[in-house]
């Protein structure tokens, strides 16, 4: 047993004897699958504290041939699997966990020859038959002589590859490099049976194409089969939440919503510690200063900070994420930094739609932290007023709302600049942020009735507040949007998932302002 070089089982265990340890072994029936095939190789990234490097250390102890695991699996998903015994320690595994080799910025020059000579040490010491490794100076090189002399392959894991891009990211000449080191360890190699890469960056582009474009990649954009395995689902959380005797509903506020395909995943930093200290607040996001998400929305390329601000309004913004070039450096439209935070777990994508929205309460914290200060126009000041704007609408008082908006609108006019209903959209959702703790999403254009109700704010379970349907108008009149309301019957198709319902409509009137008319909806006075 080794450290690189078939590794024991004690990582994994101490995740086994954690206080809270969700089952993942799932993930193996699916790289057994996938060994020695033309998909054996596997790059899998996700945002940190989502459990990477738990993975690494659950494939080394089931791989390895430097431990016995049959124990350790005892009882797990994985012991069911037809292919269970037949894989379980039974493969030379090299395990490399990049950011040991990293620890200061000066080991960047030489951290690859480290890397390979320290290897290459613990592969002597296990092959001592094979002739000539000593003489290899390459990592590949040695591992070709062991392949070609013992016909036995390697099962490959690396933990954190991409912390290179992360440390280096003004020194392309140090990660091409390291790209070139990779190239020649996975491609062609015959040695290799299974690689399994994990990071919070997809693999690096260079112009169109990738770098190592051998790897299969499962991403926070494209999880594949694989998102499942990416945090905690609904169905584990849920479990856990009757376990340890904490409200589900809340857990779901704070920590859901991050979209892998039709999966909603949980951040399971943050979920593991709520249940721990029965407390709701920001976890995950405590592990890593708000600086870093400051630095890339101060960028505010092609209007990014408009587009943030109406993601804390509950709205979901389109993107193109195929120009990303997977570093923290290279960003030419604001759709590159934003397809970088959903990478790092400060957004989240939706495949069908092709839009990044923020995921959860925790996330929408960490990006009020990031936008307390100078250049943000008192937007801070504005969504502090937002209870108070929520209170004057459940009280029926349009008046109050309407001066409301206005000094919302006043406070982001240098950001959401006026010019058309889909503008005054955006005050809207700004004006109503506090509605997120009684309200699920707003939904924009819900179909309702003849037509479409401009946003809706459907109430949580459990949660006695009205409904509200809300019309905007432009040049118009607040009572036209009411009227608009009765005669389409906008509220007519949720009073099934609800009980009092508010009509709300606003009007923007270039000379004259906001106005604001509310009113309870009555079924029999809409006919």
């Amino acid at each position: 047993m080794g450290i690189y070089v078939n590794p024991g089982n004690t990582l994994f265990k101490e995740a086994l004897n954690s206080m809270i340890y969700v089952d993942k072994s799932g993930l193996i029936a699916y790289t057994n699958r996938v060994l020695n095939t033309k998909q054996k190789n596997l790059c899998v990234s996700r945002p940190r504290r989502f459990g990477k490097s738990m993975a690494a250390d659950m494939l080394v102890a089931y791989y390895s041939k430097g431990c016995d695991s049959k124990e350790v699996f005892a009882g797990l998903h994985i012991e069911k699997e037809e292919t269970y015994g037949k894989h379980l320690n039974q493969h030379q595994v090299i395990r490399l966990d990049i950011q040991r080799f990293l620890e200061t910025r000066r080991d960047l020059d030489t951290f690859i020859s480290v890397m390979e000579n320290k290897v290459i040490l613990e592969l002597i010491k296990e092959f001592p038959q094979c002739r000539n490794i000593e003489l290899c100076g390459r990592l590949k090189d040695a591992l070709d002589q062991i392949f070609i002399q013992t016909k036995k392959g390697f099962v490959i894991i690396i933990d954190e590859w991409d912390c290179v891009f992360r440390m280096a990211k003004e020194r392309e000449d140090v990660q091409k490099e390291y790209l070139d080191f990779l190239r020649g360890l996975f491609k062609g190699a015959e040695y290799v049976e299974l690689a399994y890469m994990t990071g919070i960056l997809p693999i690096k582009k260079y112009g169109e194409h990738s770098a190592i474009n051998i790897f299969d990649e499962y991403s926070m954009v494209d999880p594949k089969s694989l998102g499942e395995y990416f945090g905690f689902t609904e169905e584990e959380v849920q479990d856990k939440c009757r376990q340890y005797g904490l409200d589900y509903e809340d857990m779901e506020t704070w920590y859901d919503g991050y979209c892998l395909g039709k999966l909603h995943i949980y951040n399971p930093k943050s979920v593991v510690d709520a249940l721990l200290w029965k407390e709701f607040q920001s976890y995950w996001t405590g592990t890593e200063t708000y600086e870093a998400l400051k630095l890339y929305i101060d960028m505010d390329f092609d209007g990014l900070k408009k587009a943030v601000v109406e993601m804390l309004g509950g709205r979901h913004c389109r993107i193109n994420i195929r120009q990303f070039q997977n570093d923290m450096t290279t960003f030419k439209t604001k759709d590159d930094v934003i397809t970088l935070l959903i990478h790092l777990g400060y957004l989240t994508y939706n495949k069908e739609e092709g839009a990044a929205f923020i995921p959860n309460r925790e996330i929408s914290q960490e990006f009020l932290n990031a936008m307390d200060g100078s250049g943000w126009n008192g937007l801070i000041v504005a969504l502090n007023s937002s209870q108070e704007l929520l209170q004057c609408t459940w009280a029926l008082n349009g008046n109050a709302v309407a001066k409301g908006i206005a000094a919302i609108h006043n406070e982001t006019a240098s950001i959401l600049r006026y010019n058309d209903e889909n503008s005054l959209t955006c005050t809207i959702l700004m004006a109503y942020y506090s509605a997120r703790v009684y309200y699920m999403n707003p939904i924009l254009e819900f179909p309702s009735g003849k037509g479409f109700a401009d946003v809706v704010y459907l109430p949580k379970r459990n949660v006695n507040r009205p409904a509200l349907v809300v019309e905007l108008k432009w040049n118009k009149s607040a009572e036209g949007g009411i009227a608009q309301i009765k005669e389409r019957q906008y509220a007519s198709w949720i009073q099934g998932y609800t009980g009092d319902i508010l009509l709300v409509a606003v009007n923007y009137d270039e000379k004259k302002g906001h106005t604001c008319v509310i009113e309870k909806y009555v079924e029999e006075s809409s006919f």
